[in-house]
This record gives C-alpha cells, structure tokens and sequence, in this order.
C-alpha cells in the first residue's frame, strides 16, 4: 500500500496527487497536520534515506524555524527528533510519500517517475 501524506494547501503536495493519480497509481492521502506519518514509517523513511536525518525534515518551513531546529538538531537523539516528526506534521518533508520498496519526500517528477517506471509500462 501507498501512503502519500500532503498537506492540502501545498501545491507540491497537490502536484504528487495529480502525478500518482495520471499514472493511475493506487494510494492513500493522509492529511500531514491531522495524522503525521507514525514512528515507524518515519524509521523506514529514514532507511531509504540512508539515515540522513535532515533529509525527512521540512528545514525551510516556519514551525522548523521557530523552534530552531537547525541548531538543535545534532544534538537530539533519533527518538527525540523521531518523536517531534511524529507529533507535528508541519515538521515533515512533504510531500512523503512510503510505499512498500522505498520511499519519497518533495516532489521531484523526473525522480517519481524513475521509482513508478515498471507502473508505467
């Protein structure tokens, strides 16, 4: 099962949704702010990451700044920074997107289409 979390008013997110739904890929929406993606589907995230921890963060967003996260980050345990992840959506590199294989964040088109290629075909 496919799981892309977005938040509605994200026209990144928006642009995920319109390319899984033209390749007539099957997923599930969760709304990011209401449902944050769990502990661990952040842990499998991170794996396909190869545990670059910054890399499932949204570092350019405002909540991500307020709490200064970019001077507290290397300082916090795995748990702690996996926790906050999982307790506020806004902190989350979206759109996220976990599937069975591997797993995605932002939205980049040619990189999407590279992982739903055999879909395609």
């Amino acid at each position: 099962m496919t799981i892309l979390y977005i938040y509605s008013k994200c026209s990144t997110c928006q642009k995920a949704v319109r390319f899984l739904q033209q390749k007539k890929i099957p997923f599930t929406t969760k709304e990011i702010t209401k449902t944050p993606p769990s502990i661990e589907e952040l842990k499998r995230m991170l794996k396909f990451k190869e545990n670059h921890l910054k890399k499932i963060f949204n570092t350019s967003g405002l909540l991500y700044k307020e709490m200064q996260l970019s001077a507290k980050l290397d300082k916090m345990s795995l748990y702690e920074a996996l926790h906050l992840l999982s307790q506020h959506g806004m902190l989350v590199k979206r759109p996220f997107l976990v599937a069975e294989h591997f797993g995605l964040t932002g939205f980049n088109e040619k990189e999407w289409s590279q992982h739903f290629k055999s879909t395609n075909e």
